[in-house]
C-alpha cells in the first residue's frame, strides 16, 4: 500500500469525523480543511472534490472490511469461520467507530458518486460470507439464496455492532457476537 502523506492523512481524518457526526452531505470542503489545519487548496490538491475524498474514505474501509473477513473465514471451518467473521467484523467495527457509522449510513445509498465503487467492494466482503456459508447451507441452496444469507449476516452484524457501541459499549465484544449469531441458530423459533 503506498505512503500516505501527513497532510492527505490529516485530510481522510478530519473527513471521516465530520461525515460521522455532519454525513457526508452536511460535511463542507471548508469544513474538512479548517478541521484538518490545511488550506482549502490543499484539500483540492489531494481530492478533486468531496466525492473523491468520501469514496477513498470508504472504499479503503470496505476493502479493509473485505480483508478482515478473509482473513477470518481462513482461520476456521464450518460455523466457527462464520464466528470468526462475525467477531473480527464486530472487533473492526469498535476499533473504527466513525468509519463504521458513515459507512453504515452510506452502504446503501445509491445515488452517491462513488456507489459503484463501494458496491463492489461490499459484494466482495459478502461473498467472504457466502464462502463460509457454503459448506453449511444445503446443495440445492441458489447461490443468490446464499449471497441474500450472507448480506443478512453482514448486515446484522454492521447494525448491531453500531447497535452496541451506541447504546450498550461496556458489553464484551464476544457477548455481542454470541447475540448476533444466537438470531441465526434458529432456536428463536423453538
Amino acid at each position: 500500500m503506498p505512503r500516505i502523506s501527513p497532510t492527505k492523512m490529516a485530510i481522510l481524518s478530519a473527513a471521516l469525523e465530520l461525515g460521522a457526526v455532519n454525513g457526508i452531505s452536511g460535511t463542507t470542503m471548508e469544513q474538512v480543511a479548517e478541521r484538518a489545519g490545511v488550506a482549502k487548496g490543499s484539500v483540492y490538491y489531494n481530492f478533486s472534490s468531496k466525492d473523491k475524498l468520501f469514496e477513498e474514505l470508504l472504499t479503503t474501509g470496505v476493502s479493509t472490511l473485505a480483508e478482515t473477513l478473509s482473513q477470518a473465514r481462513q482461520s476456521a471451518a464450518g460455523f466457527a469461520a462464520i464466528e470468526a467473521m462475525v467477531t473480527d467484523m464486530l472487533t473492526l467495527i469498535a476499533e473504527n467507530r466513525a468509519l463504521a457509522k458513515l459507512m453504515a449510513s452510506e452502504i446503501f445509498r445509491t445515488d452517491r458518486a462513488w456507489q459503484d465503487a463501494v458496491q463492489t467492494l461490499r459484494r466482495e466482503a459478502i461473498s467472504e460470507i457466502g464462502t463460509a456459508l457454503a459448506p453449511l447451507v444445503p446443495a440445492a441452496t441458489s447461490e443468490p439464496s446464499r449471497l441474500l444469507m450472507a448480506g443478512g449476516i453482514f448486515g446484522a452484524t454492521l447494525m448491531g455492532g453500531l447497535e452496541w457501541l451506541l447504546f450498550s459499549p461496556e458489553t464484551d465484544v464476544a457477548e455481542v457476537s454470541a447475540a448476533i449469531l444466537y438470531t441465526f441458530s434458529g432456536k428463536l423459533a423453538a
